[in-house]
């Protein structure tokens, strides 16, 4: 008998929607033309490329000649902060950015750094929220870039984007903002949020993998990090993906319709879930802002357990869900972000993130709920640490 899967990690991947497939299809087989070459099937590839830049760029409040797709949020997100760092090199060498970012952004800095360039890493608070105190003191003469995330992966937290862009550009500096995991619950226009650039992927919202989009405000100075031949308006050079192209711009069509009913439905389930977690389970710990917060995203930390354990338990149960980034599930290391917000390192080992979408049900919630308490006390129960705190209470 199959075993009951339980899919709780839409923050690390979605499944691709059978509307996004269907329109993707065709392109696998009928119309596989090199959308550089002149006939005519060529010609109906490159229209499609046109179809989805524009409801990408609908969907974002931006024009479609401001759209240019690329491999992925993590290629989107280089290409945003080299590309900029390198083109107004002239003008100064210092980066704002903060110290909860996607690896993509930190790890793009820290390059960035050893080419010279000083960057800034804005502390947040418990919550996870930067100050714009701090951001408008950290601004100096030779700032050209702030890059911050519109929504945390792991806690979920929500920037001030606008008040954020706002300050940028009185101060005359470019701003990029990483909104991979904001389409679809939050609403996008880069023209009232003040953003010259933002990052986005398919796979988060019911798309393909392999493709983003970097939107670049026109008169941007950015440089080329691929080099090749002309595509993308001579921008980002290689044979587009021409099904993968289909597949986000009807993905992100489907994301933001009808966007605030189906996020306060994702938000009343995980409510719900978050309540009956603190119910039934002592010394467990809400990470990030419940108010200014992804609709789909929770995080918690659960004492005296580690998180490793946590998730091998929940898999042998069905229930898929991660300690953190997926980017970097590989590492035994408490995550940057649960301590960026004031985690010791041992409540932060034992943490887990759950993060929901359109088709999770009430009835999952419910088998997690029954699942998840019988777990962490199982684990408890082999922790010495736990039975000393337990031996104190007494």
């Amino acid at each position: 008998m199959d075993k009951k899967i339980v899919y709780l990690d839409h923050s690390a991947t979605t499944y691709v929607k059978k509307e996004v497939l269907d329109d993707m299809l065709p392109y696998f087989t009928e119309n596989f033309g090199n959308p550089s070459s002149l006939y005519s099937i060529s010609r109906k590839t490159k229209s499609a490329i046109d179809t989805s830049r524009e409801k990408v760029a609908k969907a974002l409040g931006a024009k479609k000649e401001e759209i240019y797709f690329t491999a992925g949020g993590s290629e989107a997100d280089n290409w945003a902060l080299k590309g900029v760092a390198f083109a107004n090199k002239n003008k100064g060498n210092h980066i704002i950015t903060t110290n909860i970012e996607h690896p993509a952004i930190l790890n793009t800095c820290k390059y960035l750094e050893k080419q010279g360039f000083e960057v800034t890493y804005l502390g947040v608070n418990e919550e996870g929220l930067i100050s714009l105190e701090e951001l408008k003191n950290s601004i100096k003469d030779t700032t050209i870039l702030i890059s911050i995330m519109l929504a945390n992966n792991e806690i979920g937290t929500i920037q001030p984007i606008s008040e954020i862009g706002k300050i940028a550009k009185e101060s005359g500096v470019i701003f990029h903002t990483d909104a991979v995991q904001a389409v679809g619950h939050v609403d996008i226009n880069v023209d009232e949020m003040n953003v010259d650039l933002l990052s986005i992927a398919a796979h988060k919202f019911y798309g393909p993998k392999g493709i983003g989009a970097l939107y670049i405000r026109k008169g941007i100075k950015i440089d080329n990090i691929i080099h090749g031949g002309g595509q993308e308006r001579k921008k980002r050079a290689g044979t587009e993906n021409i099904p993968a192209v289909v597949g986000i711009g009807r993905a992100i069509e489907l994301a933001t319709e009808n966007m605030d009913e189906k996020n306060k439905e994702i938000a009343s389930k995980r409510d719900r879930l978050l309540n009956g977690i603190v119910a039934k389970i002592p010394y467990t710990k809400v990470n990030g802002s419940l108010e200014s917060r992804l609709p789909n995203n929770l995080n918690v930390s659960f004492h005296f357990i580690e998180g490793e354990g946590l998730l091998l338990l929940l898999d042998q149960a069905g229930i898929c869900a991660s300690t953190g980034s997926a980017c970097s599930s590989g590492s035994l290391d408490p995550s940057h972000v649960l301590l960026a917000i004031g985690l010791p390192h041992e409540i932060a080992h034992g943490s887990l993130r759950l993060s929901l979408g359109e088709a999770t049900t009430d009835e999952e919630i419910d088998y997690v709920l029954d699942v998840l308490p019988k777990i962490v006390q199982r684990l408890r129960d082999m922790s010495p640490l736990y039975s000393k705190a337990m031996g104190e209470v007494k």
